[in-house]
């Protein structure tokens, strides 16, 4: 019973981080020219988008666990 309640919690908490986020954003860095000891370097922004389904569907099941625990 404890573990559902932690996985519903958990659920949750992904799923209104997903929403409020709706994307992971990472910095690559990216090694453009190398001549001797000098090096030129480029920062490129990238993103994975997160569709708010995704973050609707970990709330709702979050929900449901949490109220299926609460009944028994």
């Amino acid at each position: 019973m404890q573990a559902t309640r932690m996985v519903a919690i958990v659920l949750i908490v992904l799923g209104l981080v997903a929403l409020a986020y709706q994307g992971i954003t990472y910095t690559k860095t990216e090694k453009v020219l190398e001549v001797g000891p000098i090096t030129a370097t480029k920062d490129t922004k990238k993103t994975i988008p997160l569709p708010p389904v995704l973050g609707g569907v970990a709330l709702a099941c979050g929900v449901v666990l949490l109220v299926a625990s609460a009944r028994r």
